[in-house]
């Protein structure tokens, strides 16, 4: 079962594309209108995630087809069109969610899996490495049996980090993942806020590798 990436700018394709393969769900694309319809109607597509502003076939129209096609296959429109007009527009056109560019891809994440999120079968929230525990529901960490407060970018890059242990991700992976794509602040953002993590959950948690990035040790 596949996520679809309907979306013509190749920088935010593979953004998406690496921070959904890094939540394991397996990806697709398509960079113009006609290729993601045809795409969409594959039976292991199970949600598309598709930009309006399309060459070829639009956003919109490439809606309209496929709810006749596939009336029950959820669509999270991506979109830089962020008047209330568009957004009821896109809802009305049969879109189950509306997100509007710049957007942090943890936001992202949490629509895709909150749509995708049956009711017979809930999707696992608690992430585990050693003594580490993250719950995704209720935004909960323990270190062993101390429940520890974070905030919103702490939890985001703790929950990254969780879901890659033993992996050297880098301060580029790690910004995209937790920041977003097109994030221009301070360069020394992750450095800063791995040390925030540091002095909530312990020091010896998160290693850096000199040159390369930061690793979690279970």
């Amino acid at each position: 079962m596949a996520v679809l990436v309907v979306e013509d700018e190749p920088g935010i394709t593979a953004f998406v594309r690496q921070g959904l393969e890094a939540a394991g769900f397996s990806v697709m694309t398509a960079a113009d209108g006609w290729d993601g319809l045809e795409q969409a109607q594959g039976p292991d597509v199970q949600l598309v995630v598709l930009d309006l502003g399309l060459p070829g076939l639009s956003g919109e129209q490439l809606l309209v087809r496929l709810r006749q096609l596939r009336p029950a296959l959820p669509v999270i429109v991506l979109t830089a069109k962020d008047a209330v007009a568009d957004r009821v527009a896109g809802l009305e056109a049969g879109a189950d969610d509306y997100v509007v560019k710049p957007f942090s891809f943890s936001e992202l994440l949490a629509r895709v899996r909150a749509r995708l999120r049956q009711p017979d079968q809930p999707s696992p929230t608690l992430v585990v490495a050693g003594d580490l525990a993250l719950d995704v529901r209720t935004r909960q960490v323990r270190v062993g049996e101390r429940q520890v407060p974070l905030s919103t970018r702490e939890f985001s890059l703790l929950e990254v980090l969780l879901r890659h242990p033993g992996q050297v991700l880098s301060q580029a992976q790690l910004l995209d993942q937790v920041w977003g794509y097109d994030f221009d602040g301070a360069s020394n953002v992750v450095e800063v806020y791995v040390g925030h993590l540091r002095r909530k959950i312990g020091a010896a948690h998160i290693e850096t590798v000199r040159g390369a990035g930061y690793r979690l040790v279970a």
